[in-house]
């Protein structure tokens, strides 16, 4: 029996991997050692309770009372805080779902492919703050890594059995998010109501509103470069409102090889819990004479400049990855509290970078984690030094 563990479970991608575990056949096809929540300790003690898990850890400590008294005599170990969610991690699993969203997802990340199982990465900060590292600790470990992204998804399934080197690019598609519509000079009133609405996909609060900047797809083009060794110029972006193609490979005969599926994250979740077989999986069927057409448009830079901070964070190399994704966070907390504005973010980010490349070491690659862990701090408190100074003005 496959012993899995879902570290994120009670958010979207968590939730739609634990549909599919059930449906395949919950405590008896897999043996669940490890889920672990955020904040949701009575969602939480229900998964691990239907798939009878070994531990479940809730990340809010506040909560952890709750969990325990709700898995109180089934056996289930409940706990709660980061060395809890440390300990998890480092409980030897086949297959580990890390659906933890922000650099949080970092450290179980890491802590799973060092027992040489498989890693369904849908927690895309984990690359894009050390991708080098991750990629190194797989290969030192025999691990394997498979995208859970739906565009890194597509694409890795558009490249099976082709040889990386015959490509020329890989485009990822984007929505264009809630304001891909709006005037550009509206966007500064944009409120975070209306940034938590996403056309086409349902996904949490965070990533819908990184959907709407495009900070999502900035740091998707990042991990790009991580998980597929593709020099930053051969990655290009497309905004394509349907959010029907996932992702195009071109390669250099000239052909073009594309993914296309409905908008359901259930696609790249049940392909990695399965690969390399294909499952039956319950998601919608495209009828293309139905859908009639699909549309496509180069993102505007004035409206997306997250994905030209992006390449500049490529191009600068070292722990700017980190920097980049802490800033970005830092700045959606602000942007979600009320602090700033959303067109402030990516001006926020930007000094961030501009303040912290100036400190030594920033340009040099990550060899450990706690060197990734300590930019993530300093590019935090270089952010919200920021926003204040910002603030006052």
């Amino acid at each position: 029996m496959r012993k899995i563990s879902v570290f994120g479970a009670t958010g979207s991608v968590g939730e739609s991997t634990f549909d599919l575990l059930m449906r395949q056949g919950g405590p008896e096809a897999f043996r669940t050692v490890a889920l672990t929540g955020g904040r949701n300790a009575k969602r939480l003690a229900e998964q691990a309770l239907a798939l009878r898990a070994e531990i479940a850890v809730i990340a809010d400590e506040a909560a952890l009372p709750q969990l325990r008294e709700a898995l109180a005599g089934s056996g289930i170990v409940a706990a709660g805080g980061s060395a809890a969610l440390a300990e998890a991690a480092d409980r030897p699993a086949d297959w580990v779902m890390s659906s933890i969203v922000g650099a949080a997802g970092l450290v179980p990340s890491l802590a799973a492919l060092r027992h040489g199982g498989t890693l369904a990465l849908a927690n895309k900060e984990s690359l894009v703050t050390a991708g080098p590292l991750l990629m190194q600790t797989a290969r030192n470990h025999g691990a394997r890594i498979l995208p859970v992204d739906s565009e890194h998804s597509a694409a890795f399934q558009s490249l099976r059995g082709e040889k990386i080197e015959t490509v020329e690019t890989v485009t990822i598609t984007a929505s264009g998010g809630a304001f891909r519509d709006w005037p550009v000079e509206r966007l500064a009133t944009a409120t975070v109501a209306e940034a938590s609405v996403h056309p086409n996909w349902d996904m949490g609060q965070r990533i819908t509103i990184d959907s709407a900047s495009m900070f999502n797809k900035a740091l998707e083009i990042i991990e790009t470069r991580e998980f597929f060794g593709i020099a930053p110029e051969r990655i290009e972006v497309l905004v394509h409102p349907e959010s029907l193609v996932h992702a195009l490979v071109a390669f250099r005969d000239g052909c073009m090889i594309g993914h296309l599926g409905a908008p359901d994250m259930r696609h790249a979740i049940g392909y990695a819990l399965n690969w390399p077989e294909r499952a039956h999986l319950p998601v919608a069927r495209l009828n293309l004479a139905e859908i009639g057409r699909l549309t496509f448009a180069s993102p505007d830079p004035a409206r997306y400049p997250a994905l030209r901070i992006a390449r500049e964070v490529m191009a600068a190399g070292g722990l700017t990855g980190a920097v980049f994704n802490a800033a970005k966070e830092a700045a959606l907390d602000a942007f979600i509290a009320g602090h700033i504005r959303f067109t402030d973010m990516a001006p926020v980010v930007e000094e961030t970078l501009a303040r912290m490349m100036a400190m030594e070491g920033i340009g040099k690659p990550a060899t450990s984690l706690d060197i990734v862990l300590q930019t993530d701090r300093a590019a935090r408190r270089v952010a919200n030094e920021t926003m204040t100074e910002m603030c006052k003005v």
